[in-house]
């Protein structure tokens, strides 16, 4: 899996997005980059906007206003099966597996709109990341535990060649041990050269992990930085880290 563009270029740029569903604003003017080979982490509490975010950045929502741009082209209204097309790659909160369909089955619909010139080759590579995959390949994927489910949600994404991809509350209702695993896993993905954008409640761990951070709510970004200008403001330590 090629991560095609050139390191440290632009990646995602979005500029004063606004957005909701209705007449209900849930965005009020995000503005954030991605460049090539990060981990960016947007943070913030339940019901912040991070998911709505995500969801106006990969098209699945219609943005209210705002620009959304990926490598340089204007996608605000391209839609969701073209975004993917283009690398950017969402796993979704709760996972989202199809429950009645085998592992393998999962696995493959994630090449259906990219990456199934090396299908083969993909798939061989993300059993080898998870090997406990390989092992229930012929399960049903309601038949796995949610850590599993997690992996296969990564493992479909991964299938589709992403140049960047949206990782949302990978960490939620899972244990602790298979958090620190599932943390492990995305450090691993980006030292083998992918971008990722962590949409996280877990604000110590992700900040960990991150280059830069953002931190929403109530729909606009609070604070912003590398994880040492985060770490150093009061109110984020107060607020989201207890110190």
């Amino acid at each position: 899996m090629n991560v095609d563009s050139t390191p440290g270029e632009i990646l995602l740029a979005v500029d004063e997005l606004h957005g909701g569903y209705g007449a209900v604003e849930v965005l009020r003017g995000i503005s954030l980059q991605v460049r090539q080979g990060e981990i960016i982490a947007l943070l913030g509490s339940n019901g912040a906007g991070k998911s709505t975010f995500i969801n106006t950045v990969c098209g699945l929502l219609a943005p209210g206003h705002g620009r959304v741009e990926w490598l340089g082209r204007d996608i605000t209204r391209l839609g969701s099966a073209g975004i993917v097309a283009q690398g950017l790659i969402q796993v979704p909160e709760g996972r989202r597996v199809f429950p009645n369909l085998s592992v393998l089955e999962n696995l493959i619909l994630g090449s259906y709109r990219r990456g199934r010139a090396a299908r083969q080759a993909n798939l061989e590579r993300v059993l080898t990341i998870f090997p406990r995959l390989r092992e229930r390949s012929g399960q049903s994927a309601g038949t796995l535990s949610g850590g599993e489910q997690q992996m296969l949600a990564i493992g479909r994404a991964l299938m589709g060649e992403p140049v960047l991809l949206i990782l949302d509350e990978p960490s939620l209702g899972l244990a602790p041990l298979i958090v620190e695993e599932m943390f492990g896993l995305i450090a691993q993905l980006n030292r083998e050269g992918l971008t990722i954008l962590l949409v996280e409640q877990n604000v110590a761990q992700s900040l960990e992990l991150a280059n830069r951070a953002h931190v929403i709510e109530n729909g606009s970004v609070v604070f912003g930085g590398s994880r040492a200008e985060l770490l150093a403001t009061d109110r984020l330590r107060r607020a989201y880290l207890g110190s």
